[in-house]
């Protein structure tokens, strides 16, 4: 499902360089769910990006879906993101002024050759998957933290992705909401063998998935 071969990438500011991530290799199988930890700074979010496409290499091939993702241009990146890949951040990124419908429904409004009505469906799929139908008309506001993640897993998921991943997704909540999204997120690897990667430094949450990734300065440990 992923491939990360001999991955590496280093910013240049101001003539300094800063090594993120060294000598990558890892394979992240169908339906896995994969934790990511690390002390701060030592690539962990640098590495999920790299998976997600939101950055490029300095060195090293990214294969994802048995496509070899090199030299595409930013369209093809896009595209290839909304059909195979969903994200869910620590800060939610919901938009205020859309009620959860909208907000969920939006990922959907860049996909070509979808008809009005397999949007709806497919939102309000979504809404139900992660237990806020009653909430689908209201704001982002009038909401709860743990429900504004709901949405973002809604949002997520919208577009049926193979793989899911994940940004410390429980990293603004407290450890009962916390639990609550983690078991929406072990129900989508269950039932829908959805692939995740998810980034976190809670040790007790990283041992509930299949497997520990342990980074440490850019270069993996295990």
């Amino acid at each position: 499902m992923i491939t990360l071969s001999n991955l590496g990438k280093i910013y240049t500011t101001d003539e300094i360089e800063t090594v993120a991530l060294s000598d990558i290799n890892l394979e992240i199988g169908k339906s896995e769910f994969v934790s990511i930890m690390g002390p701060s700074g030592c690539g962990k979010s640098t590495l999920l990006n790299m998976i997600g496409l939101l950055d490029t290499p300095t060195s090293g091939t990214v294969l994802i879906e048995n496509q070899l993702i090199r030299d595409w241009k930013s369209n093809e990146l896009a595209a290839f993101r909304n059909m195979n890949l969903g994200f869910i951040f620590q800060s939610f990124h919901l938009i205020s002024d859309l009620p959860v419908l909208d907000n969920v429904e939006l990922p959907l409004f860049y996909r070509k050759g979808i008809t009005v009505s397999e949007r709806k469906r497919l939102t309000l799929e979504a809404i139900e998957k992660v237990g806020l139908s009653s909430r689908a008309k209201h704001y982002p506001s009038q909401l709860s933290g743990g429900q504004k993640q709901r949405v973002a897993i809604a949002r997520a998921i919208v577009g049926k992705p193979q793989i899911l991943l994940a940004d410390e997704p429980t990293g603004n909540l407290d450890s009962n909401m916390g639990n609550e999204i983690m078991e929406i997120l072990h129900d989508l690897n269950r039932n829908d063998k959805t692939t995740l990667v998810m980034v976190t430094h809670d040790e007790r949450l990283a041992k509930k998935t299949n497997r520990i990734i342990h980074l440490f300065d850019g270069i993996q440990v295990n």
